[in-house]
């Protein structure tokens, strides 16, 4: 077949862009030719790419912000199409004309209506992104839609009554190998030397480039309140792209250990040096850090919001706070229980999450996708 894929921006770092690429390589090694239209590429194009001759096309954009930008990049795609002979056309960010899309985001205007005022309606930001957004799930658009979560169903369903039908579910698409790779007793401790890490610290880890959707601040404030002991031998790293400036000054006020990594390429190695991976998110459609930390046999602490949360549950690896109420004194109290109780617990978390990890598919989402692909 010949497919079209459709993505705003690639850089190789981030959660999206990752299934992104490995979906892209499922289809180009069945058989399928793929061009892909892109407004930017960050990072070096995969030898698969080039050996099977999928085309990476720059889309022109004019605009400063970034809003703009994707109405720009959208209409000049519109126009490029017109002369695209293809059978599919999958897209990784919501935008009009999609066969079938890849729903990593988060519902713009549910979160919107959550966060802000009636008056922010009336911006431009909001009349573009959420025309976006209901050209891929009002009840006019035809697009089906690849869903990563039971959570994003029923919101989208509450906000444009989706039908049923055009929604398809998938599993999460993990790589167990790399995870595992660093998952050992003599690995942990090359990592936290690495890291610095004395044998009586604890590490916490969060991994996410939206800090502020993904509840940095959150956590910062969990750290703070720890009784005095555990605050001054606990430290939290921070993963991910973004600005971090107001962060860092907040923490450093309260007297907060915290590092911020940036993108990384070893996330394995963090994870596995890690205690407790918190994950305390404002909203998230699922949480892909939840469940490779469940794979790499870290705890987690997440807020019940997130679409993976349910899989700490039935692990028994963490504990998952009310996100829908959200509440920081709760938060504070279930890190200060879990960090006193990390001495005796560490292993039973571990082999719960790995045992756990390995009877759940948190692994096929490729092949699951391309299967659906073939059959649309």
């Amino acid at each position: 077949m010949k497919l079209v894929f459709c993505i705003f921006k690639y850089y190789p770092f981030g959660g999206l862009e990752r299934n992104f690429l490995r979906i892209t390589e499922e289809c180009l090694r069945r058989g399928h030719t793929i061009t892909i239209y892109t407004m930017s590429w960050e990072g070096d194009i995969p030898g698969l790419f080039i050996e099977k001759g999928c085309r990476i096309v720059k889309v022109p954009f004019k605009g400063v912000s970034n809003h703009a930008r994707c109405a720009s990049y959208v209409k000049n795609l519109s126009a490029l199409l017109l002369n695209e002979e293809r059978d599919l056309t999958v897209g990784f960010n919501r935008m009009p004309g999609l066969d079938l899309y890849y729903c990593a985001d988060v519902c713009f205007k549910a979160d919107i209506r959550r966060r802000h005022s009636f008056l922010y309606r009336f911006t431009s930001r909001y009349k573009t992104y959420q025309a976006l957004e209901e050209s891929v799930f009002g009840v006019k658009s035809k697009t089906h839609i690849l869903i990563l979560s039971e959570i994003q169903r029923k919101i989208y369903q509450e906000e444009y009554h989706t039908r049923d039908e055009r929604f398809h579910p998938v599993p999460a698409g993990i790589e167990k190998d790399r995870i595992r790779s660093w998952t050992s007793p003599v690995k942990r401790e090359e990592a936290r030397n690495e890291l610095g890490l004395g044998d009586e610290e604890n590490m916490l880890l969060m991994v996410g480039s939206d800090f502020v959707r993904k509840g940095v601040i959150r956590s910062i404030r969990a750290v703070a309140s720890l009784s005095g002991k555990l605050k001054s031998k606990t430290k939290l790293f921070v993963i991910g792209k973004g600005k971090s400036g107001k962060l860092e000054r907040e923490a450093e006020a309260l007297g907060v250990n915290i590092i911020f990594t940036g993108t990384v390429s070893d996330v394995q190695k963090y994870l596995s040096a890690s205690d407790f991976l918190l994950h305390p998110a404002v909203s998230e459609n699922t949480g892909n850090a939840i469940v490779e930390a469940l794979i790499s046999g870290t705890p987690v602490i997440a807020t019940s919001n997130c679409g993976y949360a349910f899989h700490i549950l039935k692990s028994g690896a963490g504990r998952v706070i009310n996100g829908e109420e959200y509440s920081q004194s709760e938060f504070n109290m279930i890190l200060e229980e879990v960090l006193q109780e990390l001495p005796v617990q560490a292993g039973i978390w571990f082999e719960s999450a790995i045992n756990y990890s390995d009877k759940v598919d948190f692994y096929s989402r490729p092949s699951a996708i391309a299967d659906i692909i073939e059959k649309l």
